[in-house]
This record gives structure tokens, C-alpha cells and sequence, in this order.
């Protein structure tokens, strides 16, 4: 494997997508077009990419305007959306197994979680779709959606030194449970590790890597949501006594 290619898988790794060739034209193009249909095959939501930007010499690349989509029985049109991601590769390790990415960042994304009147959310669904699709990749080496282009050859297995996602700006809708929507920005968000030492499959590591990001935004979520509803319940208090004295 050339190192274009490698750097392409490297790139697919935030959309779970599994790259072991090199396609002529537009390498941006390419990789904007795998995002979006590989992380669709994994999430089973339609994910959308604004613009990729590839640095080859410079190991270095950027994606701007990535969106995914909420499932249909929710409100908001978008379940994640991500402004501005960057990419730092360890060039040298290109050539050795695992491939290594020093640090991926991921800047001020949004985060729109609906819980529904049965308690459930728009990430819990999203988050069940993951671990299907990567369960029967790690059966298959394909996401469950996607048909093989060609004769299955190994693919490099792939490490992340540490993810860091910063000011998630987060919108928790609790207008089903009776109360109401609320925004909150949460506190940065760090992983490391992410494939462990040995690491992960290139088709496999990037749906573990969103996994990741979803469950510690959903963990937050739930906490913020038992915060208010505790809020609620005090007011609520609050005002009986104060009419009982009146």
C-alpha cells in the first residue's frame, strides 16, 4: 500500500469507512464521498461532509461541515453536527503497524438530544445502529450496508493517541417529559488510546471512534437531564410552600 492510501484510510477512520486502495481522481472528493456513505452505513443516518482538505506533505487535514442526520421519528433535523475537524498524523508510522494519529479535534460541535415520553433518545437509536454495524464488521471486515468493491485484502490496523472534543455545545429536549428544551455547553471532552495498543482494523476504528464521542455526549446528556428535572421538582416545592404562608 502506496501512502496516499494510507493517508485516505486514516481519513475515513471519523465516518468508520474501510479504505485498502487508492482511486484516481480528486482525493478530497473521494474521501468526502466515502464519509458520507460509509458513516451512513454505520449510523444507518444520512451524514453529509461540506468540504475535506488534505495535506499529504504535512500529515495534516481538515473536515469542515460534517452533519448527521437524527432518526425520522425526532424533531431536529440534525442528531451531531461538526463544524471543523483536524487531523494530526505521525507521517513515520505510515509505514509501520499501527498506523498512529497523534490527535484528532474535533472543534465546537453541536449536539441535539430528544428524549422521547418512553425515555428513550435520538442517540440511544443511533448509538444501537453503531453497535450492530460494528458487530457485523467485525464478522465481515464491511459495514452491513455496503457490498465489497473488490477481492478482500488486509487492511492496516490503525491507533488513536487521543480524541479531544471541545465545547460541545449540547440542546437537551425534554419538551416530551413535560418540560422543556435546554442548552448547555459541556465540559472538553478527552480520549486516548482509542484501538489500543496493537490497534484496530481501519473498517472498524472509525465507528468505535464515533461510538466513543456519542456515548460520552449521551452519559452527559443523562446527567444534565436528571439535573433539571431534580431542578423542576424543587421549584415546584418551593412555590407549594410559599402559597401555603401566604
Amino acid at each position: 500500500m502506496n501512502k496516499l492510501a494510507s493517508i485516505a484510510i486514516i481519513i475515513l477512520l471519523l465516518c468508520g469507512g474501510a479504505l485498502w486502495f487508492f482511486a484516481s481522481g480528486s482525493l478530497n472528493l473521494f474521501i468526502k464521498e466515502q464519509i458520507e456513505q460509509q458513516g451512513k452505513a454505520y449510523t444507518e443516518q444520512q451524514v453529509t461532509v461540506g468540504e475535506v482538505d488534505i495535506k499529504l506533505t504535512q500529515g495534516a487535514g481538515s473536515i469542515k461541515g460534517l452533519t448527521l442526520a437524527n432518526p425520522a421519528s425526532y424533531q431536529q433535523k440534525n442528531a451531531f453536527s461538526m463544524e471543523d475537524v483536524t487531523l494530526d498524523i505521525n507521517v513515520k508510522s505510515l509505514t509501520e503497524e499501527p498506523i498512529v494519529i497523534d490527535e484528532i479535534r474535533i472543534i465546537a460541535p453541536q449536539a441535539f438530544v430528544e428524549i422521547s415520553k418512553a425515555g428513550t433518545s435520538n442517540f440511544n437509536e443511533i448509538l444501537d445502529a453503531l453497535e450492530r454495524n460494528l458487530s457485523k464488521s467485525d464478522k465481515s471486515s464491511q459495514p452491513a450496508s455496503e457490498e465489497p468493491t473488490q477481492a478482500k485484502q488486509p487492511e492496516p490496523k490503525v491507533r488513536v493517541e487521543k480524541i479531544t472534543v471541545a465545547g460541545v455545545a449540547l440542546t437537551l429536549d425534554l419538551s416530551q417529559l413535560g418540560n422543556k428544551a435546554h442548552q448547555v455547553t459541556l465540559p472538553e471532552i478527552s480520549l486516548t488510546k482509542v484501538g489500543g495498543e496493537q490497534g484496530l482494523p481501519a473498517s472498524q476504528l472509525g465507528g468505535e471512534i464515533i461510538k466513543q464521542v456519542l456515548k460520552k455526549i449521551s452519559k452527559a446528556a443523562k446527567e444534565e437531564q436528571k439535573q433539571k428535572i431534580k431542578d423542576k421538582i424543587t421549584d415546584k416545592i418551593k412555590d407549594k410552600i410559599t402559597d401555603l404562608f401566604k
